[in-house]
């Protein structure tokens, strides 16, 4: 059994994991990084260009788990493509704006590379997935398997409970399991539930790390949270302000429409206008069409219809008021240059009329963390094309990361007690907190922090 972490750097990139079992190699998602472009947004393919893969498995279909599948498949024409329905649903969405944003990139940064793929060859792609349902054995070759087969390499998603679709995989080979979390959550959110991951033997934990460098803040519930945002959208309004609140188009958005919903509902607030982008009006969609078939909080509530917001694109962005009374659910998430947010913000930054809310994860060194992370009055450049501009506006941080905490990672790897554990998906402080304190409360496990490109013998 061996395994290469194909993203380039120990981070939150382009996530991508190659892992041999037996005769069968496999990839694990294959993810474009949120900031990197050209060739260094790709996973490192380069370190497995001599090897057939025989099956892609997707966990879920945020960018940087789905955005460079078009290209994998490109290059290993005969792999098998498996993820949820839903997960192709909206990753079939999300390529096709790729393809629109790369086209618009490759004037906007002269990336002579992009697209990287096209509107068309992401159809034909999208063809070939083949979608499975959570909890069934399915074997490599995309049928159902019988409970017992040792000699058959198999899989099975389970719901991982971070956004629509999100999965874990559990592979089941030659009387060895390994087990890969992707991207999960292990409490309730707003619309997401829980995930529901396997509690048998597990030989083998693919972790992932987001939020190890964080510990759970004492007391925090998510219900304490959503009132804590309320009441500062509360203020914000009584002083005059309107409220941007960068957020991703899949997952975040629509937690944060139906908090939005829910405080209206609840009269924690008065009627307000809501606004999103075009992305995010389209995952909105998804999000809708299938409450009554997914497992999730609030199954009746139609995000359109229920949370109506207004949709803004890259024109109207530059015009719309700011007014008193008004969120601004944007994208994207870590504000990355000539997004929604990062447009928005740039309007708004230096007057200390006006509100940012942080609600999720943003990389340090994109322009949402290093935003978030300038003080009061301190200069920050948002975009490297522009200007530096002074801090004035209201900034504020709350905790609604659609990842599980570091305390409940390792509570449920204690729980598995694997022979092996590989973390992936962290920044390397996240990633060296996990190290230390599993290898402190899992003394007979072998935790390994897999060096980007290098093949490990599991």
């Amino acid at each position: 059994m061996k395994f290469i972490n194909l993203t380039r750097r120990t981070e939150i990139g382009a996530n991508s994991y190659y892992i041999e079992i037996g005769p069968h190699r496999l990839v694990l998602d294959c993810g474009m990084h949120p900031k990197n472009v050209g060739e260094d947004g790709l996973p490192d393919f380069k370190a497995i260009a001599d090897r057939k893969i025989e099956a892609v498995l997707i966990s879920h279909a945020h960018q940087d788990h789905i955005g460079t599948l078009p290209v994998l498949m490109r290059r290993f024409s005969n792999a098998r493509i498996f993820m949820t329905e839903a997960t192709a649903e909206i990753g079939n969405t999300l390529l096709h704006n790729s393809v629109n944003v790369m086209t618009r990139q490759r004037e906007e940064i002269r990336e002579p590379l992009y697209p990287l793929f096209t509107h068309r060859e992401t159809d034909r792609a999208s063809e070939r997935w083949r979608w499975c349902p959570v909890r069934q054995r399915i074997s490599i070759f995309g049928e159902r398997a019988a409970q017992r087969e040792p000699d058959v390499l198999t899989f099975e998603f389970f719901d991982a409970g971070h956004v629509l679709g999100s999965t874990g995989i559990l592979l089941r080979a030659e009387s060895q399991t390994v087990f890969y979390t992707g991207d999960v959550n292990f409490d309730d959110q707003t619309i997401m539930e829980a995930a529901v991951f396997p509690e048998e033997k597990i030989d083998i934990l693919i972790m992932e790390c987001t939020r190890g460098d964080h510990a759970k803040p004492p007391g925090w519930t998510r219900a304490g949270e959503e009132r804590r945002l309320a009441e500062a959208i509360a203020s914000a309004f009584e002083r005059g302000s309107c409220v941007l609140i960068p957020v991703f188009a899949l997952g975040k958005t629509q937690e944060i429409l139906a908090m939005l919903y829910k405080f209206r509902r609840e009269r924690f607030l008065p009627e307000f206008p809501i606004y999103i982008g075009g992305l995010s009006s389209k995952m909105t969609d998804i999000y809708d069409r299938r409450a009554h078939v997914t497992r999730r909080q609030l199954p009746r509530l139609q995000l359109r219809r229920d949370a109506a917001p207004f949709i803004l694109n890259d024109e109207t962005v530059r015009d719309a008021p700011l007014r008193a009374g008004r969120i601004y659910a944007l994208s994207s998430g870590m504000m990355i240059p000539k997004t929604l947010s990062n447009i928005f913000a740039q309007r708004l930054i230096e007057n200390p009329q006006h509100s940012i809310f942080f609600v999720g994860y943003a990389n340090p060194e994109s322009p949402a963390g290093l935003l978030r992370d300038t003080p009061p009055g301190s200069k920050v450049a948002l975009d490297p094309d522009g200007s530096t501009q002074r801090v004035r506006c209201n900034i504020q941080q709350f905790q609604f990361s659609a990842h599980a905490t570091r305390e409940a990672l390792v509570d449920y790897a204690k729980r598995l007690s694997p022979r092996k554990i590989v973390l992936v998906h962290g920044d390397p402080p996240a990633v060296e907190w996990m190290r230390v304190k599993l290898n402190a409360d899992l003394p007979g496990a072998d935790v390994i922090v897999p060096t980007p490109g290098v093949e490990v013998e599991l």
